[in-house]
């Protein structure tokens, strides 16, 4: 019987690459080079490493959505997140509201389908404590 040859491990996509990277720099707590980020990926196991152009490729395509900082250290740069986690949802949510021409429905129908205990959450948030309902 031939042996088949084991499957090689499935592609990350671009979304997972970039999660993890931003992980890696949360993680890191400075600015890292893209050899660093690289190391930091293929962890103490040894896992299956990114290509060093492909770790730049995904620093590049964050810092171009602005959610990395960069600055230039001798003929590399160091990249360092823009905020934590909550910051750059809050400024992904700031952004696609942004986008949209009807600013206020798309507030409204959004408070709308908050769960109630979210509800709450956001009117403690601003200011407002009233229970819900009253």
């Amino acid at each position: 019987m031939p042996h088949a040859d084991p499957q090689p491990p499935p592609r990350r996509g671009a979304g997972e690459l970039e999660a993890a990277v931003l992980s890696v720099l949360w993680q890191a707590g400075r600015p890292l080079s893209p050899g660093e980020v690289q190391q930091a990926l293929a962890g103490p196991a040894g896992a299956a490493e990114l290509s060093y152009s492909t770790v730049v490729t995904i620093l590049s395509r964050l810092h171009a959505k602005k959610t990395l900082e960069r600055r230039r250290e001798g003929r590399a740069f160091r990249y360092a997140p823009v905020a934590d986690e909550a910051g750059l949802a809050a400024r992904r949510l700031a952004a696609m509201l942004d986008k949209e021409p009807d600013r206020q429905e798309v507030l409204s129908r959004f408070v709308a389908d908050l769960s109630g205990s979210d509800e709450q959450l956001l009117r403690d948030l601003l200011g407002d404590g009233a229970p819900e309902g009253g």
